[in-house]
């Protein structure tokens, strides 16, 4: 395949054998998905049923778990029919629909939590204009762009990408990336690469900036108030500030991978790096948000009560 150009099939090459075990896996990860499936409907349902819930921060975690069963759904399925399959080449217009679905759902992560971000800004720093600034038709406008513009940027990217002639189909990942498929070209690069910057900047450099920028604001406020005050910050602020922390470190284990050699690093350790973003933080905001929020425990477990009952 070195000089064919059009490769019809992209072969995924992270995948080991591992025997007869994959057959436990494929239930580990059918748990996972379930899971993730189960526990981001539970918050979406209960938000959106109790009208307690109907505020700025709840609406903006419905989001989240909605982004969590998209970027879930692009994943999960071929992951699983990988694991039992031998074979593990994927077609082009399949490789480039996983491209844009994965890609989307990490920059719809980070916008939305640039955004949330701001919604406890405004919590904390202007408690009294709180309900001024964020209105309904402002969280609408902010969810809005925060899901649009990453959808026109990153089909700008893989749009550029599907132009290339490659000369190679092997992507060394067990899902598509942009970045592998780009380094697969016959030619050059450079239009891609200042797109992608761009992209890069502007999805989650300037989300990932602004939160700092945001929290260090809150510091600031909380450094000089009562520790009943900072004791309430910090319970609405921490399911935020873990989402964000654990986010972070899994999209950086990811992007860090991307630019070694990984045919030299240990199959199993990069398998496990690769997959972090697109498993922990599906797993992770469920949990965060449904336990450390407590207008959302409440309500969880009054439902289940009910339904006990």
């Amino acid at each position: 395949m070195e000089n064919n150009t059009d490769a019809l099939y992209f072969n995924l090459t992270m995948f080991i054998n591992i025997g007869h075990y994959r057959y436990p896996a494929f239930v580990f990860c059918l748990l996972i998905y379930c899971f993730v499936m189960f526990a981001n409907l539970v918050l979406i349902t209960v938000i959106s049923r109790e009208k307690s819930l109907h505020e700025p921060m709840y609406l903006f975690v419905a989001c989240l778990s909605f982004n969590a069963l998209y970027g879930s759904a692009g994943f999960f399925p071929r992951f699983l029919m990988d694991l039992l399959s031998d074979s593990h080449l994927i077609s082009r217009p399949a490789c480039f629909i996983q491209v844009y679905v994965i890609y989307t759902f990490a920059a719809y992560e980070l916008t939305l939590l640039g955004v949330m971000a701001y919604d406890r800004y405004c919590a904390v720093c202007h408690p009294l204009h709180y309900h001024r600034k964020m209105t309904i038709k402002t969280v609408t406008i902010l969810a809005a762009i925060a899901f649009i513009y990453p959808a026109f940027s990153i089909s700008a990217c893989i749009f550029l990408s599907m132009q290339l002639p490659l000369c190679g189909n092997k992507i060394h990942k067990v899902f598509c990336a942009n970045w592998n498929i780009v380094k697969l070209s016959c030619i050059s690069t450079v239009r891609n690469n200042i797109i992608g910057m761009f992209v890069t900047i502007t999805t989650v450099f300037c989300p990932l900036f602004f939160v700092l920028y945001t929290y260090l604001r809150i510091v600031l406020v909380c450094w000089k108030s009562s520790s009943e005050f900072k004791g309430k910050v910090l319970q609405n602020c921490m399911p935020h500030i873990v989402s964000f922390a654990t986010y972070s470190i899994t999209v950086f284990c990811d992007v860090s991978l991307s630019r070694y050699d990984l045919e030299k690093v240990n199959p199993i350790l990069a398998s496990i790096l690769s997959l972090e973003f697109v498993v922990i933080t599906p797993i992770l905001n469920p949990l965060v948000y449904g336990l450390k929020l407590p207008a959302i425990r409440k309500q969880i477990s009054r439902i289940l009560l009910i339904d006990k009952a």
